[in-house]
């Protein structure tokens, strides 16, 4: 159960981290509202999956998983430049989360 919390938790990672640069600096109600509950709620699910998997494994999952959704989503609404680089790049990181997976 620890790591399917911690998942959603990475994803949640994720949904701050678009809402956080939608706020304009916390100007956007909406969008510092989506910030604040997705913050709570990932830091929560991080917190619960730490009672029962390793800190470092977590943490590394929780921003691995985080990261990628991130950036994939900055590629797929034109925010971000897409390159086969990145792509690579970030398959790569998606594949060290489930080795770390993997490995526990």
């Amino acid at each position: 159960m620890a790591w399917v919390v911690l998942v959603v938790s990475g994803v949640l990672e994720a949904v701050w981290a678009v809402a956080l640069g939608r706020s304009e600096g916390f100007s956007r109600l909406v969008p510092s509202l989506v910030f604040a509950g997705g913050l709570a709620l990932s830091m929560a699910g991080l917190a619960y999956a730490m009672r029962t998997l390793p800190v470092g494994t977590s943490y590394a999952v929780w921003v691995g998983i985080g990261a990628a959704l991130t950036v994939a989503h900055g590629m797929a609404t034109g925010e971000e430049a897409v390159s086969l680089v990145k792509v690579l790049l970030i398959l790569g990181l998606i594949g060290c989360v489930v080795g770390l997976k993997l490995a526990h």
